[in-house]
């Protein structure tokens, strides 16, 4: 009898935490329920005469969470991958997973094998993707000779004749390589390169050198991307020339970086999810051709309304939007320095990801991410 009681007490209380809290749940999940149900418990606490009850009702709004975290989500752990033993570079200033630049192409796939995908980028040339489970994230971009000309890695897996690795923050970085370069000329045209602070470029050793870095961790390192002179020389002006293979490999691009930031941050990889993908696509077509940016379109449609107008099912679902950046490193670099865009990036209640983008006719892209549990 005692047992039955517990059962139905804790079906009331279910019922009334779903009663409450149900629109926190469509928006942020078990965690998002559980942060908010702890806040209402703190400002309710204002006596001493009610700990106990507050104390009990804690314990069970905790047995129910942790009861539908269990059953709603399910998400399968990343395998622990071991980290590569890293050594200083011999020919260049950096060098990421021992990779630096002008290394042949079969020596980078004799150590990392196959990359995982393989994707235009801005420059006329390809990112290379190699990952374990998106652990040893690194991207390494080829000349027509075979030689590593660019690379990029959010992870640690930075080394530096200086010492600099992820570790570091701007101020050391600019203490080390002192004031970063404001913009790079192409053709007629200067183009300004660090219009705020989330981002330095330096030129050394004949390649641009870029830090991006983490404004919710004190500016501490959060990627590198290296290019070669020559890679950016391949790039005329701020915006690639659009094409559908372009748009295309930024879409998976942005997709990869997004998993390579959540395993870095030890949250489930995210699964891509086609049915998502045409509604994300015609969100970005439809801001650039009609050159507005939002969440919501002129048509008074939501992301939660379109989705559904598109027979995308979901429980939980969330958005992000950027338009601007010249390619998805900085689009993504950019959307983890926003404290929202973050909390999607790194949501651990979200299993599935979609990526529209679109180009309009200078080449600027407008990047939707979708972020989906069903």
């Amino acid at each position: 009898m005692p047992k039955i009681r517990t059962i139905l007490l804790l079906i009331l209380v279910a019922g009334l935490l779903w009663f409450v809290y149900a629109d926190d749940y469509k928006q942020d999940g078990a965690s998002g329920v559980w942060d908010e149900m702890k806040q209402d418990v703190h400002d309710i606490r204002n006596s001493e005469s009610v700990d106990t009850l507050i104390t009990y009702i804690g314990h069970s709004i905790e047995y129910v969470a942790g009861f539908i975290s269990d059953q709603f989500e399910g998400a399968e752990e990343s395998p622990s991958v071991p980290s590569p033993e890293l050594a200083e570079p011999t020919e260049q200033s950096f060098s990421i997973h021992n990779i630096e630049v002008t290394d042949e192409k079969k020596d980078v796939e004799s150590v990392l094998g196959e990359p995982a995908r393989v994707t235009p980028n801005e420059y006329h040339t390809e990112w290379h993707t190699y990952h374990d489970h998106y652990q040893n994230f690194v991207m390494v971009a080829f000349n027509n000779n075979d030689q590593v000309t660019g690379l990029y890695t959010n992870q640690d897996l930075l080394r530096s004749k200086g010492g600099i690795t992820l570790d570091n923050t701007k101020q050391e970085v600019r203490k080390a390589y002192g004031e970063p370069i404001q913009s790079i000329q192409k053709g007629l045209t200067r183009y300004q390169i660090n219009n705020n602070q989330e981002q330095d470029t330096f030129k050394l050793d004949g390649n641009y050198i870029t830090f991006f870095y983490d404004e919710h961790r004190n500016e501490q390192i959060a990627a590198i991307q290296i290019i070669s002179e020559e890679m950016e020389k391949q790039k005329e002006a701020f915006f690639a020339e659009p094409s559908d293979q372009l748009r295309q490999g930024l879409e998976y691009q942005l997709f990869d970086l997004t998993n390579a930031a959540r395993a870095k941050f030890e949250q489930p990889i995210l699964d891509w999810h086609d049915p998502a993908q045409s509604t994300a696509l015609n969100h970005s077509q439809d801001m650039a051709e009609q050159n507005y940016f939002s969440h919501t379109n002129p048509e008074g449609e939501s992301p939660f309304d379109r989705l559904e107008a598109d027979g995308v099912q979901f429980r939980m679902a969330g958005e992000n939007l950027a338009a601007g950046q010249p390619s998805s490193i900085y689009a993504h670099q950019g959307l983890m320095n926003s404290k929202g865009h973050r909390k999607n990036i790194l949501h651990d209640d979200f299993r599935l990801m979609a990526v529209g983008v679109a180009l309009q006719d200078d080449g600027q892209p407008f990047y939707t991410e979708t972020y989906l549990t069903q």
